[in-house]
């Protein structure tokens, strides 16, 4: 079975997912995809796509099972390991939105070394954001 889309899919752990898919849907234009609900209003597995629809994201509910008690949410844990990075093709208007719906800018849109321009930011639960102008993967 061929994929169209990026073979490479993020999953993230929130204490309120539903939530989190709202957020993500306000801030950074995420739609969902799939959402399987679970009990308590959990989220047992979801997907989420961005508006091109070539980048997916899963999202599920903190959970205590073996395999989910490995992920956690930042706001758990206290911190986070880990960031993403999403090209998008206007970092200003980007952040202008994630401004507006109340996310925690760590770095405004600044120019970078390497080429475009960049900016970070962290979610409700304190998952880390970098939106940016520069693609890798152009050639």
């Amino acid at each position: 079975m061929s994929s169209s889309g990026n073979r490479l899919i993020s999953s993230l752990c929130y204490k309120d997912a539903p939530a989190a898919i709202a957020w993500l849907e306000k801030a950074f234009g995420f739609t969902p995809h799939m959402v399987i609900p679970g009990e308590n209003g959990e989220v047992m597995h979801s997907q989420i796509k961005t508006a091109d629809g070539k980048q997916m994201l899963m999202i599920f509910s903190t959970r205590n099972q073996e395999l989910f008690r490995m992920q956690r949410p930042p706001i758990i844990l206290g911190g986070c390991n880990q960031s993403l990075y999403l090209v998008v093709d206007d970092v200003d208007a980007h952040h202008a939105r994630a401004v507006e719906a109340g996310a925690t800018i760590t770095m405004p849109p600044t120019a970078q070394d390497y080429g475009g321009s960049c900016y970070t930011c962290a979610d409700p639960e304190g998952h880390v954001w970098n939106f940016g102008s520069y693609d890798p993967w152009a050639e």
